[in-house]
């Protein structure tokens, strides 16, 4: 049986709607966050070196990293499904740049909006509150909306007509972009029509539901 190491309000709600979404059985070790820094506690470095979720024991075969682990699961079990196009097929070059874009770009742009949030709102001398909300508001500015504004309004003329992104059925690549694009609604104020729907879409999934019966709702700051 495979075993999914689910911190709270992490990426492990991808693996566990992919699980919900082949059949497999698994069990869910959900974990909450430390109170202080709202990380994942040193117990997980007792499954794997980094300590990090989510992730997946499958039978002893111990596998970090959520892109891997949503590559890992198709390959070996949803060889026969929609989730993951023919190599031959015109949709899988879009296939795997989802896949890869999902980390790869859109997720440092809202780690980041997360972490200047925390800059913003912890606690420090009164003196050293304007520095830091200078430099945060600065980078803000300069980079950080302008990228994200670039990068959601690419998503958004993507998602235009499209029940899914690949189409009419439900992939590994909407399982990698859901979880940053319900970020992105929960945490910018662009008007997003299409993404906001298609974060509804994936709420909707009963699938997805199972999910969140199993680990939890998922609640973004």
């Amino acid at each position: 049986m495979i075993t999914l190491y689910a911190l709270k309000q992490s990426r492990a709600y991808r693996i566990a709607w992919l699980l919900e979404l082949l059949g497999l059985e698994y069990r869910a070790e959900v974990i909450a966050r430390d109170a202080e820094t709202s990380l994942a506690p040193d117990s997980l470095r007792r499954v794997h070196p980094l300590g990090k979720s989510p992730l997946i024991d499958d039978n002893g075969l111990v596998l970090a990293e959520s892109g891997a682990i949503v590559e890992y699961l198709i390959t070996r079990y949803g060889q026969e499904t929609a989730l993951r196009p023919s190599e031959n097929s015109a949709a899988y070059p879009e296939y795997l740049f989802w896949l890869h874009y999902a980390e790869g770009s859109l997720m440092p742009l809202l780690v980041m909006s997360l972490v200047f949030r925390k800059i913003e709102t912890r606690k420090m001398p009164f003196f050293a509150k304007p520095v830091a909300r200078k430099i945060t508001d600065g980078v803000r500015e300069s980079f950080l909306n302008p990228q994200l504004k670039l990068h959601l309004e690419f998503v958004e003329s993507k998602l235009d007509g499209h029940t899914w992104l690949l189409g009419g059925e439900i992939s590994g690549a909407d399982i990698m972009m859901g979880f940053p694009l319900q970020a992105a609604v929960s945490r910018t104020s662009l008007n997003l029509p299409n993404i906001a729907a298609y974060v509804r879409r994936i709420e909707n999934d009963p699938a997805y539901q199972r999910a969140q019966e199993r680990i939890g709702k998922l609640e973004l700051l």
